[in-house]
């Protein structure tokens, strides 16, 4: 009953609606009437300005994060953790409170990932850093870092252990179906970036190109 209860709760959290509550509550805009109308961070950042991005960046990594942390606050043992971030993810994707419509889930999976193996997290930060700098677009950058990150799951207890030390089925899965709905949720995005017209950050090598 205990793990039940907190599969629900790490469903919850994923839940919370970062970028639409803060959009009407303290800017009276309902963030998916505008832009991609997407609920995440990107969408945030573009409409509401760069504060209100960055507060819910932190709030989508942190719900990814406290809901993998659930069973160690709670002493729940022989339950692995990446089950409550995959809750987590569910809820950020599948929101109750929006009817079940939700964002990309890339920053909710990090704060999973932060949660599980911090080096890990750090580890796939500096790689989607830089392909944000070569492509100057977060949704590009967010797809070669799924893809980067699922090998990264299998290569890695072999090739660097120090970062990830054992290889686990379950964070490999998650990553492979996460990676498959985030190329999902980015069609429009794929098409606009075959198109050359898919929005660009000013940041990186690219964003002044045409």
């Amino acid at each position: 009953m205990k793990t039940i209860i907190l599969l629900l709760t790490a469903y919850l959290l994923g839940s919370i609606a970062s970028g639409v509550w803060i959009g009407q509550f303290f800017f009276k805009k309902d963030i998916r009437q505008f832009g991609s109308g997407n609920t995440g961070t990107t969408n945030t950042f573009r409409v509401l300005g760069t504060k209100a991005g960055v507060v819910v960046l932190l709030m989508d990594i942190l719900k990814g994060t406290l809901a993998t942390l659930l069973p160690t606050i709670f002493h729940l043992e022989n339950v692995n953790p990446l089950w409550f971030g995959c809750m987590a993810i569910l809820g950020h994707t599948f929101p109750i409170f929006l009817r079940f419509k939700g964002g990309k889930a890339v920053a909710t999976s990090a704060g999973m990932v932060l949660a599980y193996n911090p080096l890990f997290f750090f580890y796939s930060a500096v790689f989607f850093l830089i392909m944000l700098y070569l492509t100057s677009m977060v949704s590009l950058s967010s797809m070669l870092t799924a893809i980067f990150f699922t090998l990264s799951t299998i290569v890695l207890p072999y090739v660097a252990p120090a970062i990830l030390p054992e290889h686990n089925w379950l964070l490999t899965a998650i990553a492979l179906a996460v990676t498959i709905f985030i190329f999902y949720r980015h069609k429009d995005n794929i098409k606009r970036i075959k198109d050359g017209t898919e929005n660009k950050v000013p940041f990186g090598l690219n964003h002044k190109k045409k």
